[in-house]
């Protein structure tokens, strides 16, 4: 019988043969990611730190995003702790307020390859495997850990198969097909099963496979990955990323799985996802009319420049509702770059959104675009929790940039097929 991702990333670690779902192997990470909690992280080893130091200089990869740049005085000293940490023991991969969200910085500066292993204190880590690196989230303890010694473990998981046919229908776009997933598989489904996507992946662009493998958390998965391809090779190249540097990995056509479904992406339409469960998916039609207060668009979900030129295609040259708030934000500086070089910003403001600095702030309601009790938020973001955007009694709504855009118009929750 052949192997899954999973099996053949984590034997290949292990220096094994082969591996069995449920076997308990030894890993040493190529990257740990984190933010704003390395000074929480770091605070829980210090004495080990001054005695030992940490295994190795290119293993963290930490970004600081959460709230960028800081609001409060705390904020501020925890940031300058992370600063004085990098100084003192010489981290390589360091990225300050303003680079971006940590997932979208580690994909873009190259740290996510082709068979390489990544875990992160972010349940979001997960996103890496749009470019087919093995990521998952890990708690603070663990990654304090990691720092010191570089090692961990990993049950090896069993795995879905989830083949798709056809191609998506814009404006019907991969945030439409990941809810319905989701919907249909159940926000605790995939618990610590990895999920592996195949059949017609080629119309998937990066960003697409981004959108995808970012949600993978949202129905429990360990890893969420698309296979190597045409498409993959050529973003990497595009990032200066040498094809000698990686290795891909892939499955077996034999090899077993717990599960396995098939989507025709040509049948997905518009949906919703309604408060407060990300698998508490909807047909738009269900959802339309729904008045609302704010519309988020951008974030480690839908924050990438390909995101903001669909919202941009329907607003351009009109106004949003003067009853929503419009934020818009980018997911890192370098999409703001382009964005701000194609004109795409310039037709959200001119719409009336308001550009945010690049981070995470409102999607976690740390940082600006805190919800007021009754409000109700339409959101390209990957959460909708009871409180996510800092007010539990408000509303979260998550849809597609496309379906965020035509509703900002409106005022109302709306089908972008009739806008677009």
């Amino acid at each position: 019988m052949g192997m899954t991702f999973a099996q053949k990333v984590l034997a290949r670690a292990a220096g094994l043969d082969s591996v069995v779902p449920g076997q308990i192997v030894p890993v040493k990470p190529d990257h740990l990611l984190t933010h704003d909690n390395t000074a929480a992280i770091v605070g829980k080893i210090g004495g080990d730190l001054e005695k030992h130091g940490v295994v190795r200089k290119d293993l963290s990869v930490i970004v600081l995003d959460h709230v960028a740049p800081a609001a409060n005085e705390k904020t501020a000293t925890a940031h300058a702790q992370v600063r004085e940490f990098v100084a003192k023991y010489g981290i390589e991969n360091f990225y300050d307020v303003g680079v971006g969200v940590c997932h979208q910085v580690v994909v873009e500066k190259g740290h996510a390859l082709p068979g390489k292993i990544l875990v992160g204190s972010d349940s979001h880590t997960c996103s890496y495997g749009a470019v087919n690196a093995f990521s998952t989230g890990v708690d603070r303890t663990e990654a304090a850990a990691l720092m010191l010694v570089g090692e961990t473990w990993f049950k090896v998981p069993p795995t879905i198969k989830v083949t798709l046919t056809g191609e998506l229908k814009p404006p019907v776009s991969a945030k439409d097909l990941i809810l319905t997933i989701i919907g249909d598989i159940s926000a605790g489904g995939a618990t610590y099963q990895a999920v592996e996507f195949h059949g017609s992946v080629a119309p998937l662009t990066i960003d697409d496979r981004f959108t995808i493998a970012n949600m993978g958390i949202e129905m429990g998965a360990k890893i969420a990955v698309f296979p190597f391809d045409e498409v993959t090779e050529a973003y990497l190249t595009s990032i200066g990323v040498d094809r000698s540097a990686y290795e891909p990995v892939w499955a077996d056509p034999d090899a077993e799985y717990v599960r396995e479904l098939t989507y025709d992406m040509g049948a997905i339409e518009p949906v919703v996802a309604l408060p407060h469960k990300v698998d508490n998916v909807k047909p738009i039609g269900e959802v339309e009319g729904l008045e609302i207060n704010q519309a988020l668009l951008g974030t480690c979900t839908n924050g990438r420049i390909s995101d903001l030129r669909a919202a941009a295609a329907i607003l351009d040259g009109k106004t949003v509702a003067p009853s929503v708030r419009l934020l818009v934000l980018p997911a890192s500086r370098d999409v703001l770059e382009e964005a701000l070089s194609d004109g795409t910003i310039q037709k959200l403001v001119a719409a009336g959104g308001v550009l945010l600095p690049t981070g995470c702030g409102p999607c976690l309601g740390a940082h600006q675009g805190v919800l007021a009790p009754g409000e109700r938020c339409l959101s390209t973001a990957n959460r909708n929790f009871k409180g996510r955007m800092g007010c539990k009694d408000a509303e979260i709504y998550l849809g597609s940039p496309e379906t965020v855009a035509a509703s900002a118009l409106t005022g109302k929750v709306t089908d972008p097929r009739k806008v677009a």
